[in-house]
């Protein structure tokens, strides 16, 4: 069912500014630019959530839901486009051949604000980094937003907010939009082939969108970045840098930046400045989050945070919903729910950190993944597979010859059968490699019947 709630801000000589998409970022845009005087109108093809819906409602701003009118939206000056709209869509089409410019939220957001923007890309480990970041800076008593693809929109907290500093966490997708957006830290976690199917298979043009992030930066700013990743170095090579460059590593040492000293030391160089603690003093273990707790380190050093803060900050953070999360105990065997992996990289860190026997929980919508990089990691840890998803073909020939697999298509099945393939002191990991709206709505929900399905046990 399709409704159109028509424009009834119409009013001549203001610009006017269409939404494609009425989720969080979306209604967060359309909000800022009503605030801004521009003439709003809000498009999704989808139903929209009873409180975007409200929030809309709430600020005049005339929307549609169910279809896109093109004559409401051919009609813009500017178009601000969802992250989850393809490029190739017919009607993003359409408005590249008209000329109409189309630009992310946060592209929109980041010409109304004065902030400092801390950026944090990476096709793994972004969501962490950003946590920890902000994290810090709450800790320190910055006036500081959280935003980008965790918390509330950035524009929302820019039409409501005064913030001194936003922590970001941008996808590849955010960052194909933007034109004139600025990273004053930028991070990159590192890069491993994700969302291919939007990048028409070709790693290059994914890694282009990576480091998009490092547009627009000055040379007082900074460039983190993992030395250790080789797509990063390789693409590094052949393009220039305005802002400083602060690589982390725990293969080498680096004369700025962090490195790993002695095997058991965090250490960072910023300047003259010396950082340095145990890495068995910080709260998130393994190596992916040495990595992680790196980066945010520089950049709290960068931004002058005390050594005493930086250092507490990193030994008390609590990592984020859905990632290495513990869920409970039952009869000596451990939940955990990994459901933000969703590609093959995140889940190769996840049993990469395991100490225990695993029986893991794998499948989703297959973005184009080659489960045999798993091979090495699965011989050595893990007893049995549960496939959860609709399409398991590829899993179940890439693992059926090397342990146990079996097929479930809920939650509820998926626990109980890893609960069947699992002893005392074993582990079992919902770390699916997949996106999960073939039968959840995002990963958060996949994450969250999980354990409503581990705590019925």
């Amino acid at each position: 069912m399709s409704e159109t709630h028509p424009n009834s801000n119409n009013a001549s000589g203001r610009k006017r500014l269409v939404v494609l998409g009425a989720a969080e970022s979306g209604v967060g845009a359309a909000i800022l630019a009503i605030r801004k005087g521009f003439n709003v109108f809000v498009s999704d093809m989808g139903v929209i959530k009873e409180e975007y819906r409200r929030m809309l409602e709430q600020n005049e701003i005339p929307f549609e839901s169910g279809h896109h009118t093109e004559s409401l939206i051919l009609n813009a000056n500017e178009v601000v486009k969802s992250p989850g709209i393809p490029d190739k869509a017919e009607l993003i089409k359409k408005l590249h051949a008209a000329g109409i410019p189309v630009i992310s939220e946060i592209e929109f957001a980041g010409r109304y604000t004065r902030a400092k923007i801390i950026g944090i890309t990476g096709t793994n480990g972004k969501t962490t980094t950003t946590m920890l970041m902000y994290h810090m800076l709450k800790k320190a008593g910055f006036n500081v937003g959280l935003g980008g693809n965790v918390g509330k929109s950035f524009a929302l907290q820019v039409a409501e907010n005064d913030f001194d500093y936003y922590v970001l966490e941008l996808s590849s997708f955010q960052l194909d939009g933007i034109r004139d957006f600025r990273c004053h830290i930028a991070i990159l976690t590192n890069i491993t082939p994700d969302h291919l199917d939007r990048y028409e298979y070709k790693l290059e043009n994914y890694v282009r969108s990576k480091f998009r992030i490092t547009m627009n930066q000055h040379p007082d700013d900074c460039f983190i970045y993992c030395a250790d990743d080789p797509i990063t170095r390789e693409y590094m090579e052949t393009v220039g840098f305005q802002a400083r460059l602060l690589p982390f590593s725990i293969k080498s040492t680096v004369e700025q930046g962090a490195f790993l000293e002695n095997g058991n030391t965090l250490t960072i160089h910023i300047n003259q400045d010396h950082f340095s603690m145990f890495i068995h003093e910080l709260a998130l273990q393994g190596k992916h989050n040495l990595y992680n707790s790196m980066a945010a380190g520089i950049a709290a050093r960068v931004l002058e945070i005390r050594k005493e803060t930086v250092r507490e900050s990193l030994s008390d953070f609590r990592n984020v919903e859905h990632r290495l999360e513990h869920v409970t105990t039952v009869h000596g065997i451990e939940f955990i729910n990994d459901s933000k992996a969703t590609n093959i990289n995140s889940t190769w860190y996840a049993l990469e950190s395991m100490t225990k026997p695993v029986v893991l929980i794998l499948g989703g919508v297959d973005k184009g993944n080659d489960y045999e990089s798993l091979l090495e990691l699965v011989r050595e840890k893990v007893k049995g597979i549960v496939c959860l998803g609709k399409e398991n073909k590829k899993i179940v020939k890439t693992f059926k010859e090397v342990v146990p697999v079996v097929e479930a298509l809920s939650a509820d099945e998926a626990v109980q059968a890893s609960y069947r393939m699992a002893k005392k002191g074993d582990a079992v990991l919902l770390s699916p490699a997949c996106a999960s709206f073939d039968l959840f709505e995002n990963y958060e929900d996949r994450g969250r019947q999980f354990k409503k399905a581990v705590r019925a046990l």
